[in-house]
């Protein structure tokens, strides 16, 4: 080879290599020096993401495009594989001029867009944020989106960019600027923090919520615990979370702001030996998740005393019998009394007011079971003696079930505690007799059985329980029974075998739902003119049930109160408003009856302040008890109150409260227990 040639060979070769050693010089540099964190928070964001490019199609210009960059969660938040290559209208041809004009439109004017819009090719409705990838002559847009009918849950992995020395190094400071555009663009909140709780980065939407809730705009190198010292509550809930990503654990958390809910992710960030360089936090809005959780805890607690009305409007037939019954019994011994008072009969007199007084309480105690029963209450689980609160409602369920049918209730001598809602367990129980009621309308048996057993592993999975030790509750029936696919659909909510207006199809759903909560499980075994039988599986609990309360003893009515107060009566009932009355004078206080709300507001006005308000509740014709009791407070802040009252005792409660110096006496009661009550709210004796 030439001298010439050769040396001009040499040169290109030592230029080549020059130009290659700049090249590696500027991809060190930037691999060194330029921050990864946009990227490495791309590669852990929650967001479909993809990159299209618009090129001349049959349809003219730009009037297709390719997927040229899609990452992982794209399969996920758009449900179609493999998008990389794939041309639009070769995917989608149905809404591809659609997709088009959306797209082209942003590549035209270089302004960002967010739309929803659905992908009919499979059914998601995408929330997207687009914008052009500059420069224009590159014809790309990319394309951030959730699926927001999924909530939009799928991390996002992008593919890395390939090619020569030199596009490595272009593609690099164009991928740096992407995803910086994309952390900035995301809806959700990215928070980055060094060692020190300085910020590395953080992006608009995080800019945005941090102003609205504290008056102050982050911004990179400010110090975090500096800005949030100033709201104590929220610096004690965040801070501790921040220095455990710090200290390189992985979570996630739940946090409400202000008005907002967010769930909180943080982790370290990390250098590539591992060590922690930092922290990084994506925290999602979830208030409107929340929200509606919310309004589904509202809803099912709805139906559970929608249920539970129901199974009182069964009662209903059987509780005016026997409450007849008992009016019946009362109202006899009244005449008979009268009778031998006539006749001055003195000593038959004791008999008849002990059965009268006996219908009465057995009449007030079948009140407040109702009550009890129907009321709408917070569930507050407990340890539980089953086989006495099957005891004592079987009164209630005789009354349900009605005298064509016969009952039988068998328990182990001594049945193992359970935690449960003995309100749930109580409606579960009623609804279960209501239903083999129904399966017998010619009459049959219904038995209630109790035992203890331990299930062993084989026993326990067939169950899909933990092995251990349950209470089993059965209730079986001599019913028409059940067909197996009716039995296999049994338990699904509204489903029912029941005519139009007869049921609802809750009853035995919400006993599953309620027993699978409690930890234990429903078997339902039966079969055409074989009856019916369900078990209750409830695991065994170690505390034993705190011991039931015996009622006080009758005491004679005394008259060794201090007497000499001032009460203010106000009850609607004559009878009742002069019995009462003339109880406390007769120990000694002086009472001032009036039969409404308004003509008591207008004696309190014009009078010395008295020492104590006895007021019914549900007064008519004016303001009720607690309004009279309010209005009353005012006037007098320090006045005492006692409430009495035919409904549950909440009926006095305000804002689920008693008020300090107020008390609740729950109609009927004995004059002994009203006058002691008296005595000690006069007396600053109760709590």
């Amino acid at each position: 080879m030439p001298q010439r040639e050769l040396l001009a060979l040499r040169q290109e070769i030592q230029s080549l290599r020059q130009r290659n050693a700049q090249l590696e010089s500027r991809l060190r540099h930037h691999e060194d020096h330029d921050p990864s964190i946009y990227r490495f928070l791309f590669d852990t964001m929650d967001e479909g993401f993809c990159v299209i490019e618009f090129f001349d199609g049959p349809h003219g210009p730009l009037s297709d495009y390719v997927h040229v960059l899609a990452n992982a969660a794209y399969t996920k938040h758009a449900g179609i594989p493999n998008v990389v290559g794939q041309k639009l209208r070769e995917m989608v041809p149905d809404e591809a001029d659609d997709w088009v004009a959306r797209y082209g439109a942003v590549l035209r004017t270089g302004e960002p867009l967010q739309f929803e819009q659905e992908l009919v090719a499979t059914g998601r409705v995408l929330s997207v944020t687009t914008f052009r990838v500059e420069p224009a002559e590159r014809r790309q847009v990319a394309v951030l989106f959730t699926d927001v009918t999924e909530r939009r849950k799928a991390e996002l992995a992008l593919q890395r960019l390939n090619g020569e020395l030199e596009q490595r190094v272009s593609a690099a400071l164009a991928e740096r600027r992407l995803f910086a555009e994309l952390v900035e663009h995301s809806l959700l909140n990215v928070h980055v923090v060094d060692t020190q709780l300085r910020w590395l980065a953080v992006n608009r939407q995080a800019k945005h919520d941090f102003h609205a809730l504290y008056g102050h705009t982050p911004e990179v190198g400010e110090d975090l615990p500096a800005i949030l010292a100033s709201h104590p509550a929220d610096y004690d809930l965040i801070m501790p979370m921040w220095q455990r990503a710090l200290a390189g654990e992985r979570f996630t958390e739940i946090g409400t702001f202000g008005p907002r809910h967010y769930e909180l992710r943080f982790n370290a960030l990390r250098d590539h030996d591992g060590s922690v360089q930092g922290a990084y936090l994506f925290a999602y809005d979830i208030t409107d998740r929340v929200q509606e959780q919310r309004r589904l805890a509202d809803a099912e607690q709805a139906l559970r005393q929608a249920q539970k009305m129901e199974a009182v409007g069964q009662l209903s037939g059987g509780i005016a019998h026997d409450f007849n019954n008992l009016l019946g019994g009362i109202i006899n011994a009244q005449e008979l009394m009268l009778q031998r008072l006539s006749q001055q009969r003195y000593a038959e007199l004791e008999p008849l007011l002990a059965l009268s007084s006996g219908s009465a309480q057995k009449a007030s105690a079948l009140v407040h079971r109702l009550l009890a029963f129907s009321r709408q209450q917070t569930l507050q689980p407990r340890s539980t003696d089953v086989a006495a609160l099957v005891h004592g409602m079987e009164e209630l369920v005789r009354r349900t079930i009605g005298p064509s049918i016969t009952w039988h209730s068998r328990f182990v001598a001594e049945l193992w505690p359970t935690f449960i809602d003995p309100p749930q367990l109580e409606s579960a129980l009623l609804n279960l007799c209501i239903n083999a009621r129904d399966a017998m309308p010619g009459g049959g048996t219904i038995d209630i059985k109790g035992d203890n057993l331990t299930l062993d592993d084989e026993q326990a999975s067939a169950l899909e329980l933990p092995a251990g030790d349950y209470v089993r509750l059965s209730v079986s029936d001599t019913g028409c029974g059940m067909t197996a696919p009716v039995a296999a659909r049994a338990i699904d909510p509204f489903f029912s075998t029941k005519p139009m207006g007869q049921g609802t199809g809750l009853g035995l759903s919400m006993t599953y739902g309620f027993v699978r909560q409690s930890g234990g499980q429903l078997r339902l075994i039966s079969a055409p003119d074989r009856g019916t039988q369900v078990e209750l599986y409830l695991p065994r609990h170690p505390e034993q049930p705190a011991a039931a309360t015996r009622p006080a003893q009758r005491k004679p009515l005394k008259s060794s109160y201090p007497g000499g107060q001032r009460i203010v009566l106000v009850e609607d009932q004559a009878p009742l408003r002069l019995v009462v009355g003339e109880v406390l004078e007769e120990l000694g206080y002086q009472v001032e009856a009036f039969a409404n709300g308004t003509a008591a507001l207008a004696h309190m006005q014009q009078c010395a302040q008295p020492d104590l308000l006895l007021s019914d509740i549900g007064l008519p014709d004016g303001p009720n008890g607690r309004q009279v009791a309010e209005r009353c407070r005012q006037l007098y802040p320090d006045l005492k109150v006692l409430f009495i009252t035919g409904y549950d005792a909440s009926a006095a409660l305000s804002d689920g409260q008693l008020l300090q110096g107020t008390s609740v006496l729950t109609k009927p009661f004995e004059l002994e227990a009203l006058a002691e009550r008296v005595r000690q709210l006069l007396a600053d004796e109760l709590p």
